[in-house]
């Protein structure tokens, strides 16, 4: 009556079988531990102290940026020169603009510097002139998934959709960092924008999506198994009523 396991049709299902069940419980595996992972660096995020508690240091000596970096205090001088307008970002609520200033720094590469929020419509205020030394919390470049990018294009010149040397690359001429600043004290007329934690640290909507996935490769390798063996009992039913001359 199981005779027809022999068949070729059979030996494709069942090879079929063999190999999806162990690839399933891999990829399931494979997304806890992604999981996991940002379990473990949120945990470890908030045990550190709170970077902007640290004392400022020079800003060289925080890059490249990092998980344990991000959010530190850096201290940079220089002359301020370009300045570019970040616009749709929101604060509080509300939405505006941030004000975004190129620091010609005594090495001579440019900082993108954020020196705070400007509401909708209200006036840009320049920057101050002549030398100048700034702290603020270390950020890395955005990217095209970062919150509040805008990577459309079409914007008005003297404005940014995207924080990075990448965006920059194109629009000024002097060498840029791959990281950023946010000012801590804002001048005048301008909101200190906070700074936000590194990328894969937090417990947001991708790291729970990566625990659907390890639910889902489970569901899969469990739907496998059963539909092998319903084809199995149809095939057995069928054999069954062939031998009756059904």
């Amino acid at each position: 009556m199981y005779r027809f396991l022999r068949t070729p049709r059979w030996w494709g299902i069942n090879v079929f079988v063999v190999l999806a069940i162990p690839f399933c419980v891999f990829m399931g595996t494979w997304q806890l531990g992604k999981f996991e992972d940002k379990v473990d660096s949120h945990q470890k995020a908030e045990q550190q102290p709170d970077p902007s508690t640290r004392r400022a240091e020079a800003l060289d000596s925080l890059l490249p940026v990092s998980t344990e970096t991000s959010g530190r205090i850096a201290q940079a001088s220089g002359r301020y020169g370009e300045q570019f307008l970040v616009p749709d970002r929101e604060l509080d609520g509300r939405t505006g603009t941030y004000v975004l200033t190129l620091l010609k720094t005594d090495g001579g590469r440019a900082l993108p510097v954020v020196r705070g929020w400007l509401p909708a419509g209200a006036k840009v205020p320049a920057p101050p002139s002549g030398e100048v030394t700034v702290d603020g919390a270390l950020q890395s470049s955005e990217s095209p998934g970062s919150k509040g990018v805008r990577t459309g294009g079409g914007l008005p010149e003297g404005q940014l959709g995207m924080i990075s040397a990448a965006a920059l690359v194109n629009v000024v001429t002097d060498d840029v960092y791959d990281a950023w600043i946010t000012l801590t004290d804002s001048p005048a007329g301008l909101t200190p924008v906070p700074a936000t934690a590194p990328e894969g640290t937090g417990l947001d909507l991708k790291a729970f999506q990566n625990l659907g996935y390890t639910a889902e490769w489970f569901v899969f390798a469990g739907f496998v198994v059963f539909m092998w063996f319903r084809l199995l009992r149809r095939e057995l039913e069928a054999s069954r009523d062939a031998a009756l001359g059904l």
